[in-house]
């Protein structure tokens, strides 16, 4: 408001008292506007506790809605300094016998020492490749792996001994180079690592260009070697319960079922013991915090609006619908029954978790007396695999080639008859006879390949190859070293028979999948033409609706219950192919319901949205108010003003009068 001015100047008056007094009788329309303001901060604020808590609420359920997360294992040896073991899904309780006989280690080789580090050593071209070395009747062999090779120019702007390592480390060819200096007349030697360990992992590397870049680095298992080996490649090796296994590295995550090994040192001679239990310390912890956090969340929605007698106040969403139905939503989902058929187990109460007379959940840790177990013990001891798919969405197949791998938050719970039409297949290219172990440099060492619809030259490496396997890993090797198919994720295997046919096989499953050969050196390989095979690609339904196929996986239709439920089908035949059962959890229909209420159209967005609108009326009307109140002082400013004025003059004429009547008398 404007500054009130001094009291009447003449007459006596308080014109700021009077007009204070009545700038205050006017106040109650802006008061009623600032009340209702603060009761609709406080209801924002309140909103926004309830949105961090549901934040919060599902970062909690977070270690239930993946079914991985809470069907897990403990796996523990009894020597860890041997090894360290770590469980997952899909692993087999029991006792498993480990003896450690060689530990994987990868290839070191070591080059001529230089004398300087930054004087220039020469130009060309590095071809690195890896497979393995070996030696049979003092014949030294190297067959390529497949897995793709590698080249690097070596020019101008890095051709020092500086230049190569730093060239070669920043290719990310699977390679680690280093200086070190030895302290000799010739101190500084490069030195060559495979960032992979395993016998399959051999570095041969080709060099073309200076006689000068050719002595320091080319090195050939079968041929010249000019670096020395310092270190081998080699596998490691072990037996469980009494099975020899050879693995590239020394994580082996596919021997015992669900189960990672991390081999530390070797134990030959010596083995240990390894035993694999369910990880019921997890699965109690995660049950716990899901009980938790439902009563969190439910207690948040509870104080935010209930009415206190013994204090007399409400919360600040008292009364509010939008929080009745929250609550309401929530306890409908902790107090139906499961279905779809996933699991076994359709209600919480059949693990333990039990609703309270106030609506919060409680975990019964009461000892059943015949069993000596709590409800949550029996469940995880006899039936641990059904217990995920109690939280999370999940699905279960009756055919052994059909996997469920995912669905939306639109798939409804069902028992959804596959029916398959046509499986997706692998387009392929077969040699018509054995293939030729001769390759001539210009002559028959270039193949023009067509994979999955994408044209790339590759140039073979020329020599007699001592199987068709070692050519056909060369092939490998080379096709799937070629960017134009790895900038695309093509690939291809090749594999050689008995009689020494190829066949290539491209990694794709659709109908674009296809493999062809042409160039100087495709009669050579292929025995002949050979015969290609187009891929195929998957077709179905799901529920009776055409699906989507996309390499071996169905989706099915919008619009149908099952919308975005996704099975991986493998292989079998085509017609019906029994059924998918799919339940959402009870951790996954509450995630799903807290991203609904938070979502852009979910009644929390909702309400806030109204809250803040009525906030800018309220704004609004509260500008509007203040400047009638600015206008109105003024008018009572100006109006007790002049009254002070006049009753000035009055005073005045009054004082004149009563001396000149005083004369008169």
């Amino acid at each position: 408001m404007a500054t009130l001015v001094s009291a009447g100047i003449g007459s006596g008056l308080d014109v700021s008292a009077i007009v204070t007094q009545l700038m205050k009788a006017s106040q109650g329309p802006m008061n009623a506007l600032t009340t209702k303001q603060t009761a609709y901060q406080a209801q924002l604020s309140a909103y926004g506790t309830i949105s961090s808590g549901l934040s919060q609420f599902r970062t909690a359920l977070s270690a239930l809605t993946d079914p991985a997360k809470l069907a897990t294992v403990t796996a523990k040896p009894v020597d860890d300094t041997v090894l360290s073991a770590t469980g997952g899904v899909g692993a087999v309780p029991g006792n498993y016998s480990v003896e450690v006989r060689k530990l994987a280690q990868a290839q070191t080789l070591v080059g001529a020492g230089q004398t300087n580090a930054s004087a220039v050593v020469g130009s060309g071209t590095l071809t690195f490749d890896f497979g393995t070395t070996s030696t049979s009747n003092g014949t030294t062999s190297f067959t390529p792996n497949g897995l793709g090779g590698k080249t690097l120019t070596i020019d101008s702007s890095n051709n020092t001994l500086t230049g190569i390592r730093d060239a070669i480390n920043a290719a990310g060819m699977g390679v680690t180079a280093t200086i070190v200096n030895d302290g000799s007349n010739q101190p500084y030697r490069l030195t060559l690592s495979s960032s992979s360990t395993g016998e399959a992992n051999s570095m041969r590397i080709g060099v073309s260009g200076d006689a000068t870049l050719s002595s320091l680095l080319a090195y050939d298992p079968a041929g010249t070697k000019s670096m020395e080996q310092t270190s081998e490649a080699q596998s490691a090796e072990l037996t469980v319960n009494g099975v020899l296994v050879k693995k590239a590295s020394n994580s082996v995550s596919d021997v015992v079922p669900g189960v990672t090994l991390n081999l530390k040192k070797t134990n030959l001679g010596s083995p240990t013991s390894l035993a694999v239990a369910y990880d019921t310390e997890a699965v109690t912890k995660a049950v716990t915090g899901f009980v938790d956090a439902y009563n969190k969340i439910d207690k948040s929605l509870q104080d935010l609006s209930k009415y206190d007698p013994a204090t007399k106040k409400a919360g600040a969403l008292h009364g509010d619908s939008t929080i009745r139905v929250m609550r309401s939503q929530l306890r409908g989902i902790i107090s139906a029954q499961l279905t779809g058929g996933a699991s076994s187990f359709t209600l919480l109460n059949q693990i333990g978790v039990e609703t309270q007379t106030d609506g919060t959940l409680a975990l019964n840790t009461k000892v059943n007396s015949s069993t000596g177990k709590t409800k949550l013990q029996t469940a995880i001891e006899t039936n641990f695999s059904q217990l995920s798919s109690l939280f999370a969405a999940n699905g279960s197949s009756s055919d052994s080639q059909i996997r469920y791998t995912g669905s939306t938050s639109g798939t409804l719970a069902g028992n959804y008859a596959v029916d398959v039409s046509q499986l997706a297949t692998q387009g392929s290219l077969v040699g018509q006879g054995a293939a030729g172990l001769t390759i001539a440099a210009g002559s028959n060492d270039t193949l023009n390949v067509t994979l999955d619809n994408i044209n790339a030259s590759i140039t073979l490496t020329p020599g007699s190859y001592a199987s068709a396997a070692a050519l056909a890993a060369e092939i490998q090797t080379r096709i799937n070293g070629t960017t134009a198919f790895t900038s695309v994720g093509s690939a291809v295997s090749v594999s050689a028979d008995s009689n020494g046919v190829l066949s290539l096989t491209s990694s794709r499953y659709s109908a674009s999948s296809s493999v062809n050969l042409a160039g100087n050196a495709a009669s050579t390989v292929l025995g002949g033409s050979g015969t290609a095979t187009q891929g195929t690609a998957l077709m179905g339904t799901i529920n009776g609706v055409a699906a989507i196929g996309s390499g071996q996986t169905l989706t099915a239709a919008t619009g149908d219950a099952a919308a975005g439920l996704k099975i991986t089908v493998s292989g079998g035949t085509t017609g019906p192919r029994g059924n998918i059962n799919f339940s959402r959890g009870f951790a996954a229909q509450l995630d799903q319901l807290a991203a609904d209420f938070l979502g852009n159209n979910g009644s929390l967005t909702a309400r806030t949205e109204g809250i803040n609108s009525s906030l800018k009326r309220l704004s609004s009307a509260q500008l509007r108010e203040q400047m009638h109140l600015d206008t109105l002082q003024a008018q009572y400013q100006k109006q007790f003003n002049a009254l002070d004025s006049l009753m000035s003059k009055m005073n005045s004429t009054a004082n004149y009068l009563t001396q000149q009547l005083a004369a008169l008398g």
